[in-house]
């Protein structure tokens, strides 16, 4: 909590925090007390639940849960994933978005094309789903089953230290607006950026903000 509390103190912008996920969070706890893992994954899910608002109450705008698990065990993810992130999520106001990912770029080189777990969550309490898209060159039209959600789609490979051109983020943008219409899409990338050199890093997101401003320049002109 003191982190947005510092952020909050410092920009009059809108920020946002990022958690784990109490599906992932009961995936890589040991259970000497419940022996019963869909019961620590709802216990953890009221923890992360009070740690949520206390965090809206410190100043929190956007809150994001990062769930990797879901995609790495989409059999027990389907028996209470989605319950134990609406529990965490529960009371929660404003926007709160899930992140679906396929792990570190760093650690995981070969991503799969697709997601085990993904349309599942267009059942959670969420406003935006987050998912890994440049990368994996992940096919699109699976964000049509999370309909209505906002879905924050991954634009920006995190594999390489090779920074894209505006360009090049201008057209993983235009293709994701062939299935998503703009009100629907926020873009970002892949997942974190802790493996990245700091300048690596910064030019990716400058490619980032610089190919977004190309693409809203061509839907005001439409």
């Amino acid at each position: 909590m003191r982190d947005v509390q510092f952020l909050r103190a410092n920009t009059r912008r809108r920020i946002k925090i990022t958690l784990p996920g109490p599906f992932t969070m009961a995936q890589q706890a040991q259970d000497d007390y419940y022996q019963d893992e869909e019961a620590l994954a709802m216990a953890f899910a009221q923890a992360v639940n009070e740690e949520l608002k206390d965090l809206k109450q410190a100043g929190a705008d956007v809150i994001q849960l990062d769930e990797p698990w879901l995609q790495a065990r989409p059999e027990r993810a389907g028996r209470y994933g989605v319950r134990a992130i609406n529990r965490a999520l529960e009371g929660v106001e404003g926007t709160t978005v899930v992140h679906l990912c396929f792990g570190y770029a760093a650690a995981v080189k070969e991503k799969p094309s697709g997601y085990s777990f993904l349309a599942q969550l267009a059942g959670t309490r969420a406003s935006q789903i987050s998912i890994e898209a440049a990368q994996p060159r992940l096919e699109l039209s699976i964000v049509k089953e999370l309909a209505p959600k906002t879905v924050m789609v991954g634009v920006i490979d995190l594999s390489t230290d090779e920074i894209e051109t505006p360009a090049q983020v201008a057209a993983r943008i235009r293709a994701a607006l062939k299935i998503l219409p703009p009100e629907k899409l926020v873009v970002a990338p892949d997942c974190g950026m802790k493996y990245l050199a700091r300048e690596v890093a910064f030019g990716k997101l400058a490619a980032l903000t610089q190919g977004a401003a190309i693409v809203r320049r061509e839907l005001s002109t439409v």
